[in-house]
């Protein structure tokens, strides 16, 4: 599934062409991951892959409680994980995290299922720095949430992995840019 996925990305995500990243930093190339975590047969295996790599590393349904991250590199992703997880029989809830809080209705920064007291994954499509799942980690820490662990899809291996990591949290990544054929 794994070897599948890659070449999903691969064909359906990598734009070529110098971009300027979410980070700042530009890049001669773009992992658009919204073409795959939307698409009907990258979707359902980013599910199966990331859950399987998450049971890999000790963070199964057995062990975690709900998935997510910030809104909306991570939505589709921990839509996927959850579907996957309940197509196995598994209770998996899903979170999104918001940029800020609503100003009306419950004002909540972290929606879904309550987190507070739950140990959570951090979802990410991509990441180049972490900056996102970093938000996402401090904004579940407020709400109570234990964050056990980020994992990401694609890791662009420009400092997510050091960055999240030196603030404790385990950073877990599906696939690289060697897997999508890419130099870093």
């Amino acid at each position: 599934m794994r070897g599948r996925l890659a070449a999903l990305v691969r064909d359906l995500a990598v734009v070529r062409g110098e971009v300027t990243l979410a980070s700042g930093l530009t890049s001669d190339f773009y992992v658009d991951m919204r073409r795959a975590t939307l698409h009907h047969a990258a979707a359902p295996l980013i599910g199966h892959v990331m859950l399987d790599m998450l049971e890999e590393e000790g963070y199964g349904p057995d062990e975690i409680d709900a998935v997510g991250g910030l809104t909306m590199g991570a939505d589709p992703v921990a839509t996927a994980l959850l579907h996957a997880a309940a197509s196995r029989g598994l209770n998996l809830d899903a979170f999104v995290v918001r940029k800020e809080a609503k100003g009306h209705g419950m004002r909540r920064r972290v929606e879904g299922p309550e987190v507070g007291g739950r140990r959570v994954v951090v979802l990410e499509d991509t990441s180049t720095t972490g900056g996102s799942p970093l938000q996402a980690i401090e904004a579940l820490r407020e709400a109570g949430a234990e964050v056990v662990a980020v994992a990401v899809v694609v890791d662009r291996d420009t400092g997510a992995r050091e960055a999240i990591e030196a603030t404790g949290v385990p950073y877990l990544a599906a696939l690289g840019l060697g897997d999508l054929g890419l130099e870093g």
